[in-house]
């Protein structure tokens, strides 16, 4: 792809970055990627729903926002290995072919130009459920629409427009008429259609996808299956591309996703597959409770460039995820949309800060992508050492939801006779006395999955009076916002909830 100057707090080491990769890249027809066309813009085809897949649900129109499709088209290049590939991430890629692609750009932007704080995140959309969806966009929401973010989710990946396993086979079977001219070669080139995406929104050729609002940052994300490919454009991708001036890697595995884009070759992916720490734009990395067993291994020191947060009593998905995602999954996709199909009488999702965190996060990047001062550092989660009273992780990122707990938050669960995505979903186990069906003591009881038993914590000597409760959560949000894993906003939130609730006494 065309690479496009563009102005940074990071243009002198960016030179020298260039500088470094050029004696690396000489002997490889890697100038023919770098002259490429930029991509085309253009605009879809109302189609026979009338609104594009993965339209919010919501009214944005309330928020001051409006959403609108893109369509982006061009020549992609797909990458291969150069050299050794390390734990390190300072890994080296040479061009390895091109194709023609067509794909789509779904935009959620402030509709007064005064209300645009000048950064565009832009996620890779996630196909775990054989179709696209916008997690991150969903735990990010409130401080997306709150602080003027635009928010753009690319179809990156082939399943989304071609289609996969699911009952809806990609944008191209959801409504032929709109996108049937979509054309996705292969995830060798998802890599590049992503960076093309980036360029579009810097320099557009065709409609402008920002609707004349001028970016100034763009941060790029990516969530759980996303996050592997996000791990691999950072440490390959981005040294070549350069168009992004920050990283958000929430959920990722220990093993990045493959620069082939072929599933089996995560076998020969680098275990574990570190963030590299070279760079000069900053990566985020944020995992919850859930991630963190299969994750740990590619624990790294926080340096200059690279922050990682583990969150205790939070899932990969969760309630608050759930409930703001659902309803505009099931306006484009009804009874085809992917399910967590949970088993009957389980526990009910992990309700917990997730979120909070997740805005805390993206307002961190935000300022660090733009010079501003590095996110603070964060204590490791350990699943294992429990608290035996209230069945709480240790360590991690700990918000009011757990420091001032009224129930157990966990980011595992029994699976037992549940689909494939129940476990993604964390549970929760009030405190009632071990009244609910799932209170036995076995591994279907978050708060005590172990004989002997132990029983659930009494509210009522926990917090003597409900001021006492809320006293404690007050102090424990303050603390949370003096350490730099809460915003403000939120911890007003979240202590207008406790004094709301009958808690205590």
């Amino acid at each position: 792809m065309r690479i496009l100057a563009r102005s940074s707090r990071r243009s002198v080491t960016a030179t020298a970055l260039g500088a470094l990769l050029c004696g690396a890249l000489l002997s490889t027809p890697a100038a023919a990627s770098a002259e490429a066309a930029g991509p085309a813009v253009t605009l879809p085809p109302e189609g026979s729903h009338g609104f594009p897949f993965l339209a919010a649900a919501e009214d944005l129109g309330s928020f001051g926002y409006t959403e609108q499709e893109y369509f982006l088209s061009g020549t992609a290049t797909s990458y291969a290995k150069s050299g050794l590939w390390g734990s390190d991430g300072r890994w080296k890629v040479r061009p390895s072919g091109t194709a023609a692609y067509k794909s789509r750009l779904l935009v959620r932007r402030p509709t007064d130009p005064a209300k645009f704080n000048g950064t565009v995140v832009v996620e890779w959309l996630n196909v775990s459920g054989q179709l696209d969806l916008s997690p991150d966009y969903w735990f990010q929401r409130d401080e997306l629409l709150r602080k003027g973010y635009a928010w753009v989710g690319v179809s990156a990946q082939a399943v989304g427009v071609n289609g996969g396993l699911g009952q809806i086979k990609g944008l191209k079977g959801w409504d032929p008429a709109r996108y049937g001219s979509l054309v996705h070669p292969g995830d060798a080139f998802a890599y590049d259609i992503f960076s093309q995406a980036g360029q579009a929104l810097r320099a557009p050729d065709g409609p402008d996808p920002l609707g004349g609002l001028k970016a100034d940052t763009l941060l790029a994300d990516g969530e759980s299956q996303s996050a592997g490919f996000m791990t691999t454009y950072v440490n390959a991708v981005h040294p070549v591309a350069d168009v992004y001036d920050g990283f958000m890697v929430h959920s990722n595995s220990a093993i990045a996703a493959p620069i082939s884009g072929a599933l089996a070759d995560t076998l020969l992916m680098p275990n574990p597959s570190r963030i590299r720490t070279d760079l000069s734009e900053p990566t985020f990395v944020v995992l919850t409770e859930t991630d963190v067993p299969g994750a740990a291994v590619a624990r790294q020191p926080d340096t200059d460039s690279v922050v990682h947060w583990e969150l205790a009593g939070t899932a990969h998905g969760d309630q608050w995820a759930y409930d703001l995602g659902e309803p505009t999954v099931q306006k484009s996709a009804g009874a085809a949309a992917p399910s967590a199909d949970c088993a009957p009488g389980s526990a009910p999702f992990n309700d917990g800060p997730g979120h909070w965190s997740m805005n805390a996060a993206l307002r961190h990047l935000t300022a660090w992508a733009r010079g501003g001062q590095r996110p603070p550092s964060a204590p490791y989660v350990s699943t294992v050492l429990r608290d035996p009273a209230t069945g709480l992780a240790s360590g991690g990122v700990r918000l009011p939801d757990v420091t001032v707990p009224t129930r157990t938050l966990t980011g595992a669960r029994d699976t037992t006779d549940s689909g494939p995505f129940c476990g993604l979903y964390g549970a929760r186990d009030p405190w009632n006395g071990d009244a609910d069906p799932w209170d036995r003591h076995d591994d279907g009881d978050p708060s005590d999955p172990r004989f002997p038993a132990t029983p659930e914590p009494i509210l009522g000597r926990l917090y003597p009076t409900h001021d006492a409760y809320v006293s404690k959560v007050r102090a424990a949000a303050q603390e949370s916002v003096d350490a730099g894993y809460l915003l403000p906003e939120d911890a007003t939130a979240i202590v207008t909830a406790a004094q709301d609730s009958d808690i205590g006494g």
